[in-house]
C-alpha cells in the first residue's frame, strides 16, 4: 500500500498541477496521501518532514532566487536586454535570424537574466526577424528555447542558473564544476540544435511554407493567465505576473553598458569561487551557531550571491537615469522571486515525505541498482523526477535530497569526482523537464502566440534530444577520462 500511495500522490500532483492548480496546495496534499496509504502520522509528516525540508530549501536558495529575479527585472526595465536583442538583430540580420535569436537568448541567460524575462523580450524581436526572413513563426519557440533553456542553463561552466546552483551544497562544488565537460556538452547542444533548426527551416522553404501572421503582443495575456502562471512558477525563478510591473526607462543603453553587468556576473563568480573564498579563513563555519559546516557546503552559493550583488550595483550605477522608478523595479523583481521559490520548496517538501516512507526503500534500491554505475543512475533519477514534476529545479532537488548522500558515498567508493556528479545531475535535470506540462514550455508558447501542435516537436528536438545526446557524451567521457 505504501508504494501505491506514493504513485497516487504523485499522479494527483502531476494531473492537477497540469490543470492549473497551485502547487502550494497540491504538494502537501499529495504528501499526506502518500503518508495516509503508508499508515504514517499525517500531521507529523506535514509539520516536521514536509515543512522542515521546504524550509531548508528556502534557507539555502531563496537569496539566489531573490537576487536573480531583481537582476533580471533591472536588466529588463533599464532596456539592457532589449539593447542586446537589437544588437544581435542588427549584426546578424534576417539572413541569420535563427542564430540571432539563439545567441541573444544565450547571452542574457548566461549572464544571469531569468529565462522568463528573456522570453518576453525576445519574442517581439524574433517575430520581426522571422517576418523579415519569411521563416514560419512556428519555429520561433524552438529557437528561443535553444538559446535560453538548454546549454546556458545546465552545461556552460559558471552559469548562475538556479539549476546549476542546487547541486553545490550536496557535492561541495562550485558553479564551474567540470568545466571542460560542460563546454563540450554546450557545444553539442548548440550544434545539434542549430542543425535541426536549419533543417526545419530548409524543409519549410522547400514546401512553400512562409511566415504566417500571429498575435505578436502576447506578453500581457500570458503574464496574467493564471494557468500559465501556476505552471511557470514551478519551473523557473521569476513569476511572469511581475513582468508588467515596475517601470521601463525611456531610452536604452549602448551595447557595452548593457553587456557589462553580464560580464561581471561571470567574472566575479569565477574569482570568488576559485580565488577569493578559498583564500579566506572560514574556520568559523565549523562553530555550532553556523551549523558546523565547511566552506564546501556554502562556497558555491556565496560566490553566485556576491556576483549577482556586484552586477546589480553596477547595473544601477550605469543606468541610473534609465530607471525612472528604481523602487518599483526592485519591488517587482523581489516579488517575482517569492512564488517560484515557495513552489519549488513545496515540491521539495513533497519529495522529503515520499523519501521518508518505508516503501521508498524499494524505489531507492531500484534506482541505485540500475546498471552502468552511479553516473547513469544519477542521470536517470534526475531525468525521471524532472519529467514527473515538470521542473528541472524541483526534480533535481528532490533527487539530491533523497539520494545525494548516497551518491556521494558511491562516488567516493568508485573514485568519481563530485564535480562530474554535479555536471551530470544538472544536465540530467535539464532534459525531460521540457515535457508538454513544463511551465517554461507553456509560457514560451503563449508568449510567442503558437501552440503545442505547431511548435512542440521542434522544442523536443532542440531541448530534449540535443540535451540527451550531450548527457550521454558527458557520461561516456567522464567514465573514460574522469572530470575535467
Amino acid at each position: 500500500m505504501g508504494l501505491a500511495g506514493i504513485f497516487v500522490g504523485l499522479g494527483l500532483l502531476i494531473w492537477l498541477s497540469y490543470r492549473g492548480w497551485s502547487v502550494l496546495v497540491l504538494a502537501p496534499a499529495a504528501a499526506l496521501i502518500a503518508a495516509l496509504f503508508a499508515s504514517e502520522p499525517l500531521l507529523a509528516h506535514w509539520t516536521q518532514t514536509f515543512m522542515s525540508s521546504a524550509a531548508g530549501f528556502l534557507a539555502q536558495f531563496f537569496p539566489l532566487f531573490l537576487l536573480g529575479a531583481v537582476f533580471g527585472k533591472l536588466m529588463d526595465d533599464s532596456g539592457s536586454v532589449q539593447t542586446i536583442a537589437r544588437f544581435m538583430t542588427e549584426k546578424l540580420g534576417p539572413k541569420r535570424a535563427m542564430l540571432a535569436v539563439v545567441l541573444a537568448g544565450a547571452l542574457v541567460t548566461y549572464g544571469g537574466v531569468s529565462l522568463f524575462v528573456a522570453f518576453f523580450v525576445l519574442a517581439p524581436m524574433a517575430h520581426a526577424l522571422f517576418r523579415a526572413a519569411d521563416i514560419p513563426a512556428r519555429l520561433m519557440p524552438a529557437a528561443i528555447a535553444l538559446g535560453t533553456s538548454t546549454f546556458t542553463m545546465s552545461a556552460l561552466p559558471g552559469t548562475p542558473a538556479i539549476q546549476n546552483a542546487i547541486p553545490m551544497p550536496f557535492f561541495g562544488t562550485t558553479a564551474f564544476a567540470a568545466p571542460g565537460l560542460g563546454v563540450i556538452a554546450a557545444a553539442i547542444m548548440l550544434g545539434f540544435g542549430m542543425w535541426w533548426l536549419r533543417r526545419a527551416e530548409g524543409g519549410a522553404r522547400r514546401s512553400g511554407e512562409s511566415y504566417a501572421p500571429v498575435a505578436v503582443d502576447k506578453h500581457v495575456g500570458a503574464a496574467e493567465d493564471p494557468v500559465v502562471r501556476e505552471r511557470a512558477t514551478t519551473s523557473g525563478s521569476f513569476d511572469p505576473a511581475e513582468i508588467t510591473h515596475g517601470q521601463h526607462g525611456a531610452g536604452q543603453p549602448g551595447i557595452v553598458v548593457a553587456l557589462l553587468p553580464l560580464v561581471v556576473v561571470v567574472l566575479v563568480n569565477l574569482l570568488m569561487a576559485l580565488v577569493v573564498l578559498p583564500s579566506l579563513d572560514t574556520s568559523y563555519l565549523e562553530e555550532p551557531r553556523f551549523g558546523g559546516i565547511t566552506l564546501a557546503n556554502v562556497g558555491g552559493v556565496w560566490a553566485v550571491l556576491v556576483a549577482l550583488t556586484a552586477a546589480i550595483v553596477l547595473l544601477v550605477v550605469l543606468n541610473w537615469n534609465r530607471l525612472p522608478s528604481l523602487r518599483a523595479t526592485v519591488d517587482a523583481g523581489a516579488n517575482a522571486s517569492v512564488l517560484p521559490v515557495v513552489c519549488v520548496a513545496s515540491l521539495v517538501g513533497f519529495g522529503a515525505v515520499v523519501a521518508a516512507m518505508p516503501a521508498f526503500e524499494m524505489v531507492r534500491d531500484w534506482v541505485l541498482g540500475i546498471g552502468g554505475g552511479p553516473l547513469v543512475s544519477l542521470a536517470l533519477s534526475t531525468n525521471i523526477l524532472a519529467a514527473l514534476t515538470g521542473s528541472a529545479s524541483g526534480g533535481l532537488t528532490i533527487a539530491l535530497d533523497a539520494l545525494g548522500a548516497t551518491y556521494m558515498q558511491l562516488a567516493a567508493t568508485a573514485g568519481i569526482d563530485p564535480a562530474l556528479m554535479h555536471r551530470v545531475a544538472v544536465i540530467g535535470a535539464g532534459t525531460l523537464d521540457s515535457l508538454p506540462h513544463n511551465g517554461a514550455v507553456v509560457t514560451l508558447l503563449a508568449v510567442c502566440g503558437t501552440g503545442h501542435r505547431e511548435s512542440y516537436f521542434d522544442i523536443v528536438m532542440v531541448g530534449i534530444v540535443g540535451a540527451l545526446i550531450a548527457l550521454i557524451a558527458v557520461i561516456a567521457l567522464g567514465t573514460a577520462f574522469g572530470s575535467f
